[in-house]
């Protein structure tokens, strides 16, 4: 998979725990962003053999990058970086998690995360998964910006 340089330069997450293939849109309130769900992700060996689906907690996961580069399109917005070896959006709360249906090998995910707050480092969001119009999880977050010792690109 050939992921969106972009997403490299704002979030130091990488493969196999890059959640997050490309971002379709994005505006002041609102990022989305698209995961191609890989049969042949090692997970689905052992999470329900012979039926395969994914863990709602890497459902999650996903919502939290998505959150992550809306943070990092914002800070940019303002003249900001999170660029690996200065400041790293960290999650701090999750709030109200709902799993409504599950995800399964060969699905692309859509990650819709909406902005509610953002006041001073913490940034508040309401986060869903979707597999073509069906809600698969929602949940809220917040995360804030840390001061990280991650060094190199990871690429």
């Amino acid at each position: 998979m050939d992921y969106s340089p972009d997403i490299y330069e704002a979030i130091p997450h990488r493969p196999p725990f890059l959640w997050v293939d490309t971002v379709i849109s994005y505006d002041s309130r609102t990022l989305i962003a698209e995961k191609f769900i890989s049969p042949d992700l090692d997970f689905f060996q052992g999470h329900y053999p012979g039926y395969p689906i994914m863990p709602g907690v890497l459902l999650c996961e996903a919502v939290f990058q998505t959150g992550a580069l809306f943070m990092a399109r914002m800070l940019q917005e303002s003249g900001q970086t999170t660029e690996a070896g200065r400041k790293a959006p960290v999650l701090t709360r999750i709030k109200g998690a709902k799993f409504k249906r599950e995800v399964n090998p060969g699905d692309t995910i859509r990650m819709h995360v909406t902005l509610d707050e953002n006041i001073g480092n913490a940034w508040f969001f309401k986060g869903k998964v979707l597999v073509g119009d069906k809600i698969a999880v929602k949940v809220d977050f917040g995360c804030t910006l840390t001061e990280t010792r991650i060094t190199g690109n990871g690429s």
